[in-house]
């Protein structure tokens, strides 16, 4: 049921992503504040990840995601209202809510983690990861058919993947109330209880050792693959846009970017659990670099070589998120793991939310090619920090 709920709350998600900055940029009229939506939706998701994790740790996944995904649908739907009635105030307070069921999206992968061995942590994340491949990549293509949708029904054509936003993020919202259950965590939490084991030992040297050290990294990586992917990804429809790409195709290369995204997740898990968290890691700052390089240097005018980019973007960031996720996951002990990975998902949506408004204000100033290749160089400092980790 946790895998349903990821395919539809995907919908919601990759639908938003696709048009927000255009629909900043058409009601604000202004290039430079249109990395303004990221920013709110990843300042409302680094809200919600508190509560989610603090209500998961004393209720269980089933109530906080449950809870997440509702608050995202209600934040979707208020968009829609904003974009008819031309409220700025509205659109901001509502993008701010609307970024719970991004947080929701991301904490549903430490549930596939809940009651997975040491040594299938990795697949187990990515299991619940690629399932949101099926609604995101479909999302962003639905931006024509729901834009049709809405100028039909009178209200601006792009609150229409809004609309599909809260519809998906409502029905995700009632598969988990309904379905999951046992809750993965409470029954991890009781078997550990009636059974106690040894302390875990992972096969992978980042579970051993300085585990602050560890913590520190696997958080650190996480928050640094974000920031560079979420400043990258916002500019890309608004650079197609300024070279005369329509929707449809920005939609298409966002698209490719979002199944970038969750799609390898099966091939990054097995890799994290057969050769290493600290690899994997390794391996996202060196993939977040080619994708901002090709970025740069793709002919403007180029949609397969920007959907080739940002593909990339997106398999650096799974790296990272599965390598960081599963890091955590060994570090962090049952009695305080829901409540420590939603501080931890708050550092990740911060981080968005400043590459999302650093992003507009950079290519404002200078180009979408700069801002490429500064987050491509930037997602470097990942290996040094996965050196030093390995020595402690």
């Amino acid at each position: 049921m946790l895998v349903s709920a990821q395919i539809l709350s995907g919908a919601g998600l990759a639908a938003g992503i696709t048009v927000g900055a255009l629909l900043a940029q058409d009601m604000l009229d202004s290039t430079s504040l249109s990395g303004l939506p990221s920013a709110l939706f990843t300042i409302g998701s680094a809200a919600a990840a508190v509560l989610i994790g603090r209500t998961s740790q004393r209720l269980g996944r089933r109530v906080g995601l449950s809870a997440g995904y509702a608050t995202g649908a209600v934040g979707s739907l208020g968009v829609v209202i904003a974009a008819t009635t031309g409220s700025v105030v509205l659109l901001f307070l509502s993008l701010f809510v609307y970024g719970a069921g991004s947080a929701t999206n991301l904490q549903a992968r430490y549930a596939g983690a809940d009651l997975a061995p040491p040594h299938q942590r990795g697949r187990a994340v990515s299991t619940v990861l690629v399932a949101t491949t099926v609604g995101a990549v479909a999302g962003p293509n639905l931006v024509t058919a729901t834009g049709r949708l809405a100028e039909a029904l009178d209200i601006p054509r792009l609150s229409g993947p809004f609309a599909l936003a809260a519809v998906a993020y409502a029905a995700a919202a009632a598969v988990l109330w309904v379905m999951l259950r046992p809750d993965p965590l409470t029954t991890a939490r009781a078997a550990a209880a009636e059974t106690p084991q040894p302390a875990e030992k992972s096969q992978d040297p980042a579970a051993t050792g300085n585990h602050r050290a560890h913590l520190v990294l696997g958080a650190s990586v996480m928050v640094l693959t974000q920031l560079v992917m979420v400043a990258i990804m916002t500019m890309t429809p608004i650079h197609m846009q300024h070279h005369g790409h329509d929707v449809g195709a920005a939609g298409l290369v966002i698209a490719v970017h979002v199944a970038g995204m969750y799609l390898p997740s099966p091939f990054s898990g097995l890799l994290v659990d057969r050769f290493g968290r600290l690899a994997v890691a390794a391996a996202s700052g060196v993939t977040l670099l080619g994708a901002g390089l090709l970025a740069a240097l793709a002919p403007p005018d180029s949609t397969g070589l920007l959907a080739v980019a940002l593909g990339l973007l997106g398999l650096g960031w799974n790296f990272g998120l599965i390598s960081g996720t599963t890091i955590i996951a060994d570090t962090v002990p049952l009695a305080t793991r829901a409540r420590t990975q939603g501080k931890i998902d708050v550092s990740i949506a911060l981080a968005g939310a400043g590459g999302g408004m650093a992003s507009g204000m950079v290519v404002a100033a200078t180009s979408y090619s700069v801002l490429a290749i500064t987050g491509g160089v930037l997602a470097l400092a990942i290996i040094p920090a996965v050196a030093r980790t390995a020595r402690a």
